[in-house]
């Protein structure tokens, strides 16, 4: 389908650029959206008509974008979950629990303005991008971990799940003789028990 664009899209072009894309991308996201209108003779007048206007908005919202931008750019989300002992978290975290975060700290930012490649699934500190605007992204911080002491060491650059491996002592070993005969008693403890009956 050809669409005519009224903001900038990542990967399709600026304002005013008529690009062809899937018809269901066109028909459930761009068009109810009112990212785009359908390229056609009515559609092109009206849209050169009101382009001074659209740019205009456009460059308000990217001006209000920027000045909110400081005020996210840069922070840190700290999220609390469970996981295994591999690293490996009970469920995953998703875009509303960043979004959610980030409100807590005073950012304002909705769910549709993150953008999460993968839902994240393992413990560790995680460089997220916000959109703020189509022409407007920021680096946030996540860093999932079990308890706030384990976030604190995550911070720091510290692998917790490989340090916890590490720092593991081995429990009881047994002697191990590689010339014994199965079922064969080990000689050390036959001749304690010979001293033992004697």
């Amino acid at each position: 389908m050809q669409i005519i664009l009224l903001e900038r899209i990542e990967k399709l072009g600026s304002i005013g650029d008529e690009v062809t894309v899937k018809d269901g991308y066109a028909r459930n996201f761009l068009l109810p959206n009112k990212k785009a209108l359908r390229a056609n003779e009515a559609n092109r007048k009206v849209f050169e008509a009101n382009r001074a206007r659209i740019e205009a908005d456009n460059a308000a919202r990217r001006e209000d974008a920027k000045a909110e931008s400081a005020n996210v750019e840069g922070k840190e989300v700290v999220l609390i979950r469970a996981s295994s002992n591999a690293g490996q978290l009970y469920g995953s975290v998703s875009v509303r629990d960043i979004s959610d975060a980030l409100a807590e700290q005073g950012a304002k930012v909705t769910k549709s303005m993150v953008v999460l490649e993968r839902p994240i699934k393992t413990l560790g500190v995680y460089t997220v991008k916000v959109a703020l605007h189509p022409e407007v992204t920021v680096n946030v911080k996540v860093n999932v971990a079990r308890s706030a002491d384990e976030a604190a060491l995550q911070s720091q650059g510290v692998n917790v799940i490989d340090a916890m491996f590490d720092n593991e002592v081995g429990g009881f070993t047994e002697a191990y003789d590689p010339n014994a005969e199965p079922g064969e008693i080990p000689a050390e403890l036959l001749e304690g028990s010979e001293e033992a009956e004697a």
